[in-house]
């Protein structure tokens, strides 16, 4: 599994500290066999401890979430943040409110996040949030009380060139307006300590579109330099039908592609003719149903119970934007059989390590999450300037920047990955590209 010593003594360390957490051991040993070939290049990695320093967040943060629902009954949740890395700029990094919330999930994600964020090229370091709590079948009035409570807690953690949240799964425009709402209410400051705002309070255009499109810029890159294609007349299958998957969807079809499923936690749908975006809109994000309700809409389509058999239709490329682990290596081969040329992970950490590992021998495009769906966070930290300088740039200016960024991305994981021998492997690219820029600011500072 490792080649060095020291990097493996790294990673049985963080095992047996944190025995439980099989996500973030799985985030942390994929990025570690990466890094070998530049730990052994640069002793002073070792002698300074950098490996051991990267991995063990500057802080973690545990909150209890006490609040009210319709009922009047009093509900417990419990509340995360991880401030894992601030050596290139102030955490940065979306709040999850889901079920399957806990430590590991949190940390997978803050470690992910440092190097995603250090690939943007924009001076934001990795942090990530959340909380075990279900927006799913909830109020306005009881998200809005959990939101409030939520935020009285972390409040006291966050501020504008300290740490800057986001959202992610479960946390979309309404949430981030009430805990925006909140910290307004608490500290009497206007200041840019979130992003994914509304535009009428200090929000930017294509923050709602951005991690969508940028996950198509990155692929649409990649397909130019590796295999000199494009997305015209590509079948495409996305899993979920969520913020990312909905505007990934939007970007493709826009690109000439034709977009033939999507999914949600319950099953997926089939449309050969290609998906009609807007009745997934109006089922997603104006009632907030199931996507099995296509069918109403589109009788020709067809739904299946299960969104994990979405892997065996026939495309030509694949964009997973659901959940961690929803490509195991059974529907990697799947895909490579029928023929799929690119693989571009809208969700983070979609595909089991296997599964990657597999695309790559395999001769196919495989964009890793921390690169191919940096967008969100890019457009993120475009908003943090502009909340800065107290400017609103315009869609064109934003989506522009959005592009480059995104093209950066891809070429900054390729090259390094060329320069690693395996023009394929843009995972380990992305990887060392990423840590790269942190161990030196690490380096710069000194130890802290």
């Amino acid at each position: 599994m490792f080649k060095s010593e020291y990097v493996k003594k790294v990673y049985d360390n963080l095992v047996a500290k944190n025995p439980n957490e099989l996500e973030f051991q799985q985030a942390a040993l994929e990025i570690l066999e990466s890094l070998e070939p530049l730990v052994l290049a640069r002793p002073e990695i070792q002698k300074n401890k950098i490996l051991e320093r990267f991995v063990e967040p500057e802080r973690f943060v545990q909150f209890r979430v006490a609040w009210v629902d319709d009922n009047g009954e009093v509900q417990v949740n419990r509340g995360y943040r991880v401030q894992y890395n601030s050596s290139i700029g102030p955490y940065k990094g979306g709040l999850r409110f889901h079920p399957t919330v806990n430590a590991s999930i949190i940390k997978f994600l803050g470690l992910e996040q440092v190097l995603k964020n250090s690939l943007t090229s924009l001076p934001m370091g990795g942090g990530k949030g959340g909380s075990d709590f279900d927006p799913k079948g909830k109020s306005d009035r009881e998200i809005m009380a959990f939101c409030q409570a939520f935020m009285t807690e972390l409040y006291r953690h966050i501020g504008p060139d300290t740490d800057v949240p986001a959202g992610d799964i479960g946390v979309g425009g309404r949430e981030i307006g009430y805990l925006y709402g909140q910290y307004r209410r608490i500290k009497n400051e206007n200041v840019g300590v979130l992003t994914g705002k509304g535009l009428t309070y200090g929000g930017s255009l294509v923050r709602t579109e951005a991690t969508g499109y940028g996950l198509c810029y990155f692929t649409l890159e990649a397909l130019k330099v590796m295999k000199n294609e494009s997305f015209k007349a590509k079948k495409v299958v996305i899993s979920g039908s969520g913020n990312v998957a909905i505007y990934a969807c939007e970007k493709a079809t826009s690109l000439g592609a034709k977009v033939v499923a999507m999914s949600d936690s319950n099953g997926y749908i089939y449309d050969e003719d290609g998906i009609n975006l807007a009745v997934v809109k109006e089922i997603k994000e104006v009632r907030r149903g199931r996507i099995k309700e296509y069918l109403n809409y589109v009788t020709k389509a067809k739904y299946v119970e299960g969104p994990q058999n979405i892997w065996a239709i026939k495309c030509d490329i694949a964009l997973p934007c659901a959940t961690q682990n929803e490509l195991d290596l059974e529907a990697a081969k799947m895909l490579v059989k029928n023929g799929v040329i690119a693989v571009c992970e809208g969700a983070n950490m979609p595909s089991t390590l296997e599964a990657a590992k597999y695309f790559i021998s395999s001769g196919i495009i495989y964009g890793p999450a921390k690169a191919a769906n940096a967008g969100g966070v890019a457009t993120s930290g475009l908003e943090m300037s502009q909340n800065s300088a107290r400017l609103s740039w315009s869609f064109a200016e934003v989506d522009a920047k959005l592009k480059d960024i995104m093209v950066n991305i891809f070429h900054n994981a390729y090259n390094m990955a060329k320069k690693l021998g395996n023009p394929y492997d843009l995972l380990a690219g992305a990887n060392i590209a990423g840590f790269e820029k942190v161990c030196n600011a690490m380096l710069a500072l000194g130890v802290y």
